[in-house]
């Protein structure tokens, strides 16, 4: 036999590997090459540095402009072609100083953005918008091609479809084991007959059931078993009638709470102001929520989740943009609005009597108390049973707070005197009457 040598195998196969790869991430690099070169380019015109600029930017100018969409002001991609670097200088350290002299330019910016007055920033020096026009002026990436065989190229649903394909594979196995063993039983038995081989029989006991209903004490202690599992479970099902905790159901426009009172550590009672002065909460007007995303149309690249894209984050802005009749590239109310059906979440029964003026303003009780760790939520769902026994268990556990209180300092005083304690809890001081909470 002749034995064959691959002396070049190896190299041959490490050559064709290098191509491969060189080949398949090659249109990345030269994007990424051309995004460097462009910034470069850019740089090299504007005389200003892109990070420094980039950071300005987005600390003096993100609140009212984008760089490749129009906001509250004008798109900024573009300006320094556009307009003279002098005019540009004077305009940014003082626009209203421009469009007060009749400067044509200004006044025409004025006049297109509805009369909106722009910052001051005489801080800047030439230097400082030069960095900022560098950083607008950088094209915008395109977005980079799917790489074949990925879960971008093929939607998300390669995993899917191989465990799919591995799970069909193990079934067919398994279905021909059985199919084999059923054959080889056949066979031995008819190669048993055709030898006159007796086989065992096997012995016919008793049915486990007639055995069980022959043995009286095991069928009297099962049933007083039964008895005993159907009424515990019986009462449970009764006690959850009305008793909505995790309730979490899908409302018409994402709201992520997380992002919100969260990431942003926005107050709860901006949103839900009538919580101060109001039986209810209320749910926030879409007036609310516009204004912030008149100015934020989109979210950061860092808020996307392995669950929640850029994208479907977006879409929900659009949704509420469709919702008030937003139009984002005049920046202006088109009138056309539509409601949207939010879905209630906590809702007490008529008969139980709840103020949020008298716990969060009076008594300083904090939202979190009842309603969990909203800041931590990407969907709002009941935290608390808010059933009967848990209100009064926090009325017997919670002392009232006295500091800063004029509301409850003089009955507590007296109160105080009566039961001998220095601190009261809301029990002691009427908390459990029932008409408090039942009319």
């Amino acid at each position: 036999m002749k034995q064959v040598k691959h002396r070049n195998s190896a190299s041959k196969i490490l050559i064709l590997g290098t191509v491969f790869l060189f080949t398949f991430f090659n249109p990345v690099f030269a994007q990424d090459e051309a995004a460097v070169d462009n910034a470069a380019v850019t740089e090299a015109s504007s005389g200003g540095d892109v990070a420094k600029g980039e950071e300005l930017f987005k600390s003096l100018c993100a609140a009212c402009h984008k760089r490749y969409k129009k906001s509250v002001g004008p798109a900024l991609f573009g300006a320094a072609d556009k307009y003279d670097k002098a005019w540009l200088y004077s305009w940014v350290k003082n626009s209203a100083a421009m469009v007060a002299s009749g400067d044509a330019q200004a006044v025409a910016v004025f006049e297109e953005y509805n009369k909106t007055a722009m910052n001051a920033f005489p801080q800047l020096t030439d230097g400082d918008i030069d960095n900022i026009l560098a950083y607008v002026m950088v094209p915008k990436a395109d977005p980079p091609p799917p790489v074949p065989g990925s879960d971008t190229a093929s939607g998300g649903e390669s995993s899917g479809v191989s465990a799919n394909v591995i799970l069909a594979i193990l079934a067919l196995v398994f279905l021909m084991l059985l199919v084999v063993l059923f054959l080889v039983n056949k066979t031995l038995r008819s190669f048993a007959e055709a030898n006159n081989v007796e086989l065992p029989q096997i012995e016919k006991r008793t049915p486990i059931w007639k055995a069980f209903i022959q043995n009286q004490f095991l069928v009297m202690v099962t049933a007083i078993f039964l008895l005993l599992a159907s009424g515990y479970f019986v009462y449970g099902y009764f006690m959850q009638i009305g008793v909505d905790q995790g309730y979490q159901p899908v409302q018409p426009i994402h709201y992520s709470h997380k992002i919100h009172a969260g990431d942003n550590k926005i107050e709860c009672k901006y949103c839900h102001s009538s919580a101060r002065v109001s039986k209810t909460s209320g749910i926030p007007s879409l007036n609310v929520c516009m204004n912030c995303h008149k100015s934020i149309s989109e979210v950061a690249d860092a808020t996307a989740t392995a669950e929640y894209s850029k994208e479907f984050y977006d879409g929900e802005i659009q949704k509420l943009y469709k919702a008030v009749g937003w139009d984002t590239d005049t920046q202006a109310y088109t009138g056309d609005t539509q409601p949207v059906k939010w879905v209630r979440i906590h809702n007490l029964p008529d008969f139980a009597y709840f103020n949020h003026s008298q716990h969060v303003s009076v008594a300083g009780v904090e939202c979190q108390t009842c309603h969990g760790p909203v800041e931590e939520m990407e969907i709002m769902y009941q935290h608390a049973p808010l059933t009967m026994g848990w209100c009064i268990n926090c009325h017997r556990e919670t002392n009232v707070k006295i500091a800063d209180n004029k509301y409850y300092e003089k009955i507590h005083k007296e109160l105080s005197k009566k039961y001998g304690v220095d601190q009261l809890t809301a029990a002691q001081m009427g908390g459990l009457e029932c008409g408090k909470c039942h009319y």
